[in-house]
């Protein structure tokens, strides 16, 4: 969804600046030459917007949830923007345009954009324009389900209604129960759903397929609450997670070129990331020295690819202790050090990990590596835990960013459904995602921690048992 509306907005930008531009080069003596310099000035411009928006969060609608919000935070997007064009006007003074038509872009930007969110908003949420779902089962899953439809409005989904035999005790939307899976043909044929969503309890035994069947045939959707779990929050319910699906599973064999190119880019950012960055890691380790006692660099062994075991470096954010202490960063509160605590916000202490990368240890992107000694406890805890062995762990991750970090067990096997998630869908595209959402918690020191836990929290899949009558 995200770069779906971002690459909407910007080719919608892009186009219509570019015919500004020339509008206002009168007159035009050669197409050919001032056509090229207006692709060139309205890209600038666009590029600026659409990178600007992005780390604004205009483009998470999770985030900014209706036009009000929207609208609050384009003000502040577009200083992001004339700051982004001052920086990119200096490097190339040939892309500058001057005052009439940069003024009436402004006006077109203002247009388009507020023009497709008012769609999006607005329109694309009336009744008429919204998908009718129908859900099978009242299982926690289906639980877990609804309320993920129900906090993404965006999605454009409205629950027509529930079946099951029965509803248990604090299910969301028991109003809406049609009745028993017995008439589920009858119910069909009245509610005419778009898509209906399987989420049974004993499914093999009371899925009723010919009903399923006749209504895909019929042009219903038909999907399997586990795939729209993955879909909707971006991680996986390895509790319903068979081994047999995942041997079966295309998505778990990976391309080489993708691997290969990984390891490429890994190497490169690393390489260019210390000979950039090297004053300001000069600074740091000077900040670091001038406000505590110890070590500039925290060194501590971890289970790598293949369970392999590494010195990991980061820069050391916590006053030294005499006795051994645990690993959870909640019971280490009040360790941190000044300085620590901005390198942690703006993930700064992870930087040292690029020489970990050229040494072959890590890559950039990938699951982050635990320590040895929470080695034991995770693999006997967390389901399929062996499997985020099979790739290099990494200095940034998909549960970095969408999780942050984790104090107990249960938030490690919270995180974990992420990186299988990553594992699932490894690619070049998925890095760069991963990559871009790094650098805007670097930038502006994301509070998406507290963020994404009070989600999981209101969204959080049931565990053990109450989960395996999803299956």
């Amino acid at each position: 969804m995200i770069l779906k509306l971002a690459m909407l907005e910007g080719v919608s930008l892009w186009a219509a600046i570019c015919g500004a531009i020339l509008v206002w080069t009168t007159p035009v003596t050669d197409w050919w030459t001032d056509g090229a310099i207006a692709l060139a000035k309205a890209l600038a411009i666009s590029l600026c917007c659409v990178v600007s928006f992005y780390y604004n969060d205009l483009y998470d609608l999770r985030i900014v949830r209706t036009f009000g919000e929207f609208a609050a935070r384009l003000f502040n997007a577009f200083g992001v923007t004339f700051i982004l064009l001052a920086v990119l006007y200096t490097m190339f003074p040939a892309i500058r345009i001057s005052s009439q038509p940069f003024l009436g872009s402004l006006f077109i930007i203002l247009a388009i954009v507020l023009s497709l969110r008012t769609v999006l908003y607005v329109v694309v949420r009336r009744k008429p324009f919204l998908e009718r779902v129908l859900f099978l089962g009242t299982t926690p899953l289906a639980a877990t389900l609804v309320r993920e439809i129900q906090s993404q409005p965006y999605l454009g989904y409205e629950i027509v209604g529930v079946i099951d035999n029965a509803v248990p005790a604090g299910f969301p939307l028991a109003d809406r129960l049609r009745g028993p899976l017995d008439h589920l043909g009858k119910i069909l044929e009245e509610l005419r759903p778009h898509r209906t969503i399987v989420a049974l309890a004993e499914r093999r035994a009371r899925l009723p397929v010919r009903e399923l069947l006749e209504a895909r045939v019929r042009g219903c959707i038909v999907e399997d609450g586990v795939n729209v779990y993955e879909r909707l929050t971006g991680k996986l319910a390895i509790e319903t997670l068979t081994p047999s699906s995942l041997i079966f599973s295309p998505d778990f064999k990976k391309a080489g070129l993708d691997l290969a190119a990984g390891r490429i880019i890994s190497l490169l950012v690393s390489v260019v990331g210390m000979i950039v960055l090297s004053p300001l890691l000069f600074l740091v380790a000077i900040l670091i020295k001038l406000d505590s006692r110890g070590p500039v660099f925290f060194v501590q062994e971890r289970v790598g690819i293949a369970a392999k075991r590494f010195n990991l470096i980061k820069f050391r954010t916590m006053h030294l202790v005499d006795a051994p202490q645990s690993e959870w960063v909640c019971d280490n509160t009040e360790r941190i050090t000044r300085v620590g605590k901005w390198l942690r916000k703006f993930r700064l202490d992870e930087l040292p990990q690029f020489f970990n990368v050229i040494q072959g240890d890590m890559n950039l992107i990938g699951p982050r590596p635990h320590p040895v000694s929470n080695y034991e406890l995770f693999i006997e805890n967390i389901p399929y835990y062996s499997l985020r062995a099979v790739v290099r762990p990494g200095i940034t991750g998909w549960a970095q960013v969408r999780y942050g970090y984790a104090n107990n067990l249960d938030e490690e096997t919270e995180k974990m459904r992420y990186d299988l998630y990553y594992i699932k869908h490894l690619s070049i595209r998925f890095d760069l995602r991963i990559l871009f959402d790094t650098v805007k918690t670097v930038l502006f020191g994301s509070h998406s921690v507290e963020a994404d836990r009070r989600a999981a929290a209101a969204t959080q899949i049931p565990t053990g048992r109450s989960l395996e009558a999803a299956k």
